[in-house]
């Protein structure tokens, strides 16, 4: 690793001895070697074997406030790789990551921040074409990337020709390593496209002659590719090596995690694998942490809506109830009031299946079948480690419902989801498994219900006059018919006439008048009725409110939402 300033070194030197990675005689050895061969002090630590190069690499991140990265955990994306030659990366010692084609910035890793004269090479080379954004990489990892990516075919297509006019070598794919290898090229190339198209989710499906290769985008599964059966096998034990799971092992689910550096970012993807007649299925969920972590003033809330959510959060103590089927976003949701709160202060502790994105300041906690530890005991464990509020992944039985409501009651803040149709429906369900009234009166904050819709394509979405049946739909009258849109499809869209989700929400917020109904087991419908007279924004309300404004067409939000009896 190198660096050029002399107050840099003292100061790398510093926070190494501060840190207690190098002693003071270790430093004052590699000053004096450094007088004889005057090589870079942090290079001379390396080579003296004083301190390792992942370490030395992050104390010169904290001296500079740039940010690190480990390149050998990196999917590289090939259009980075066009913008720099080999020899101009290796004379300059720098390693292109990434190429943002919105921003025209370019994401390079360097061992050296502070050379500017290899700065000034690589501005003359991309001639204005595209803004450079450093990271701090070591000498050794970038000298081992420059050999590793270049020269190698990155492209999906690419990699499939080469796959089959080559022979594949599948031994060497059990250790993990050799990038020479077409398959662990074509798993990242293919992990890095669903990450650039926006998936949710990475679908390998063996079929006895072939393998389906599919991506959930915007909560709709577009099949991307179909592949020979006889690749699959040595594409499973590449996942499987970079999930760290059982490669042997083929007659079992099993589960895991992977993590990697894509577009200079990190990802993770939480790997699932089932046994089916055909081969193993595995599944692949995209844990993006820039996309998951939404700012709450960002969820889509019309201000009434978000004012009404923050006098929620602002309650000290109760139960927050957030419900939707599986994919609605409400893990996204919860996530973005965490961290609405979360400060010094406020001791945020949760217990999640699995924990998805790790965030600062909060204690995070697993599921885990192997450690013992289920919601219910969970629960109770985390109540003796002094939480003001508690977040539960799930609410599945009484058991884990009934310590829910015991922290609320004890005054904590809690957390949890449910899967119900409908924000009023919690009740009837926490009531069917088995919480009684007593217990919920009082003890619940409120209740958040949400769906994700598809945006329309704002480049080709297509205007039109809102029929009779349109407007009785929405809840318009035909006087004030309006013009609404429809998906066309473009380029711009991948042709399917949507780009994006959106949240829409149904928030009750449960005040004396509701909590008197709970305590006499009113009907779900008699609820919302109530709730309405309050101003109560139902999903098909808030549905109908973003397609009057063309954010979404009637079709999608009648995929999501049932508007059956508003035809009525």
């Amino acid at each position: 690793m190198a660096t050029t300033e002399p107050q840099l070194k003292r100061q790398i030197g510093q926070v190494l001895t501060e840190q207690g990675l190098v002693s003071e005689d270790q430093l004052r050895i590699a000053l004096l070697e450094q007088m004889k061969t005057h090589l870079p002090v942090g290079r001379l630590l390396v080579q003296l074997g004083f301190v390792s190069e992942p370490v030395l690499r992050d104390a010169l991140a904290t001296a500079l406030g740039l940010q690190a990265v480990d390149l050998a955990h990196v999917i590289v994306d090939p259009a980075a790789l066009k913008l720099l030659p080999r020899d101009l990366a290796r004379r300059y010692r720098v390693f292109p990551l990434a190429f943002d084609r919105a921003t025209r910035k370019l994401i390079v890793a360097l061992a050296d921040a502070l050379d500017l004269v290899a700065f000034d090479r690589l501005r003359a080379h991309l001639g204005g074409a595209a803004q450079i954004e450093p990271r701090l990489a070591g000498d050794a990892e970038i000298e081992r990337a420059i050999e590793h990516h270049y020269g190698h075919e990155l492209s999906i297509d690419g990699i499939l020709r080469e796959i089959e006019t080559g022979e594949l070598d599948q031994p060497s794919l059990e250790a993990g390593e050799g990038y020479s290898q077409p398959v662990v090229r074509l798993i990242s190339a293919l992990l890095a496209d669903a990450v650039e198209r926006g998936a949710s989710d990475l679908h390998f499906e063996p079929e006895q002659n072939f393998l389906r290769i599919r991506y959930r985008i915007d909560g709709v599964l577009r099949q991307v590719r179909s592949l020979h059966s006889s690749f699959w096998p040595a594409m499973v034990v590449r996942l499987k090596v970079m999930a760290r799971m059982n490669i042997a092992e083929s007659r079992a689910p099993q589960d895991g995690r992977i993590s990697v550096t894509l577009c200079g970012r990190v990802v993770d993807f939480r790997v699932a694998s089932l046994p089916t007649t055909h081969g193993e299925n595995v599944v692949l969920r995209v844990l993006d942490r820039q996309k998951g972590i939404v700012p709450l003033e960002q969820l889509g809330l019309e201000m009434p809506q978000l004012e009404m959510l923050k006098r929620m959060i602002a309650r000290p103590q109760g139960i927050i109830l957030v419900t939707g089927p599986t994919g609605s976003g409400k893990t996204t949701t919860l996530y973005s009031i965490l961290n609405h709160i979360n400060s010094d202060s406020v001791n945020i502790m949760t217990l999640e299946d699995p924990v998805e994105y790790p965030m600062p300041l909060i204690r995070q906690a697993s599921v885990s079948d192997g450690l013992k530890i289920d919601f219910a005991n969970g629960v109770r464990a985390m109540m003796r480690q002094d939480p003001d509020v508690i977040l539960v992944g799930e609410i599945r039985d009484e058991e884990t419902a009934a310590m829910a409501f015991r922290a609320a009651m004890t005054g904590h803040q809690v957390y949890s989801t449910l899967h119900t149709h409908s924000a009023a429906g919690a009740i009837p369900r926490l009531l069917d498994i088995g919480i009684v009234p007593d217990i919920l009166t009082g003890n619940m904050i409120g209740i958040i219900a949400q769906r994700l819709v598809r945006k329309l394509c704002r480049s080709c979405r297509q205007p039109h006059e809102a029929s009779e049946s349109e407007c009785r739909l929405l809840g318009i009258a035909p006087k004030d018919r309006g013009l609404l849109y429809r998906a066309v499809g473009c380029e711009q869209c991948d042709y399917h006439g949507y780009r994006g989700r959106v949240a829409i929400m149904e928030i009750l917020r449960i005040d004396e008048v509701l909590d008197d109904m709970i305590a006499r087991r009113t009907t779900a419908r008699e609820l919302v009725a109530a709730a309405r007279k309050q101003g109560l924004r139902t999903l098909a309300d808030d549905g109908a409110r973003l397609v009057c404004r063309g954010g979404t067409s009637i079709e999608e939000l009648s995929r999501v939402v049932d508007l059956t009896e508003r035809m009525a």
